[in-house]
């Protein structure tokens, strides 16, 4: 006796708001539409679910005509492969026809729209990735999908050096979603492809590989991934650098110590950063923002002057000249690198200095330096330097008598 297929419980989403309408309208006159892909893994796992994403028998311009005829706008996003962004109430969502691949090159492929939803299954990547549900809530798996997210495991569909080839990316995004939702060792033969076909990731733009990297950086088994990925060359490969995979899991410990969110950011910091050069490197390698480079700038920049005991006087200094979010970079680089435990006390008060003291503004101006005698020009300029550096080495006074000492002084120097 053949047993019921299992059914999604507790899915809100699937009962009321916008979802349900646009499958009450796509899953109907003889066509058939599901929910796919990372919507479903999330809500199985327990996680939010995230992005809808809409599977239909339907061809592109059915879809476009069945959404337009029901007030829905429609934007034709990627219709040479079937797939169009439906907007209902403000929300979008990608709807695509079923495929089937005829020939891959890399990322892209000639496909052909289908009916067949187990032939569109075995084209995508992972197990986990390929479950579809209906709006009345039933589980449909073709290629083990259920087993694995019962497992926690990553597993390519198929052959995975053949799912690789498809789309080199999915070296980088076996080990992304296994940090993200696999548990104890990536699948073995997932792991063996990756290594024998790691050439092609020579391949891919810079700002994929970044994409995967950052989303791989805050994932919940990011240390344990990256430490895999380090002992199978991957991140010297890709990054150039020697990786610090301790820092990452001490940087980790310590945001969760504080409560702090994952900053990808300081992450890769903590795993490929070692001199302030290395920021160049990683910004061209990941074609990261110029933000970005000047954050890995800051962390690298005299880290190893930081320490647990430095004084709340010269923190407050250091705060003053970094700004906040800076300040908070290179102190939780230095704890990270360091070595000291996330409860240490002395670095939580450290770190937490922003949330007790905020840095005034510098309060001597020119006109209070021209006043003594000083013209316009160099020579100003590098007194108000002077002036803002005695004023820092007095811990920031504000009192009249204190602030004419200061300027006075610099305006005698020059």
């Amino acid at each position: 006796m053949t047993s019921a297929p299992p059914r999604l419980a507790d899915a809100p989403w699937l009962a009321r708001g916008p979802l349900p309408r646009l499958l009450a309208v796509l899953d109907a006159d003889g066509e058939e539409a599901r929910v796919v892909g990372g919507a479903v893994r999330n809500a199985l796992l327990g996680e939010t679910p995230g992005e809808f994403d809409v599977a239909t028998t339907a061809v592109p311009e059915a879809v476009i005509a069945r959404a337009e005829a029901a007030g829905f706008k429609t934007v034709p996003t990627g219709i040479e492969h079937g797939t169009v962004t439906v907007i209902v109430d403000g929300a979008p969502f990608e709807v695509t026809t079923l495929r089937q691949d005829v020939e891959t090159f890399g990322r892209k492929a000639t496909v052909r729209f289908g009916r067949d939803w187990r032939a569109d299954a075995e084209r995508r990547d992972f197990t986990i990735n390929a479950l579809s549900v209906t709006r009345d809530g039933t589980i449909h798996d073709y290629v083990g999908g259920l087993a694995d997210i019962a497992a926690r495991r990553v597993r390519f569909i198929g052959e995975p050096r053949q799912r690789i080839r498809e789309d080199y990316l999915r070296i980088l995004r076996f080990f992304r979603f296994h940090a993200a939702y696999g548990h104890g060792s990536p699948d073995p033969a997932g792991l063996h492809a990756a290594i024998v076909e790691r050439a092609g990731l020579d391949q891919l733009s810079r700002e994929r590989v970044r994409m995967e990297w950052m989303k791989l950086l805050v994932a919940p088994g990011a240390a344990a991934t990256l430490a895999v990925m380090a002992e199978t060359g991957f991140v010297t490969r890709l990054l150039a650098s020697v990786p610090q995979v301790a820092h990452v899991e001490r940087l980790a410990a310590i945001e969760q110590a504080l409560a702090l969110a994952p900053d990808a950011v300081r992450r890769l910091a903590a795993l490929a950063l070692h001199v302030v050069e290395d920021a160049d490197k990683l910004w061209q390698r990941l074609r990261l923002s110029n933000a970005e480079r000047e954050r890995l700038q800051a962390m690298a920049d005299g880290w190893w002057r930081i320490g647990g005991d430095l004084s709340e006087r010269a923190a407050r200094a250091l705060l003053y000249r970094l700004g906040p979010e800076k300040f908070a970079d290179r102190v939780l680089y230095a704890w990270a690198k360091a070595g000291a435990a996330p409860e240490d006390a002395a670095w939580r008060a450290f770190v937490t200095l922003p949330q007790r003291w905020t840095a005034p503004r510098f309060p001597v101006k020119a006109a209070d330096l021209m006043r003594r005698g000083l013209a316009p020009g160099p020579g100003l300029g590098r007194a108000l330097a002077r002036a803002e550096a005695a004023w820092i080495a007095a811990d920031f006074p504000g009192d009249p008598a204190s602030l004419d000492r200061i300027a006075d002084a610099a305006a005698r120097a020059e």
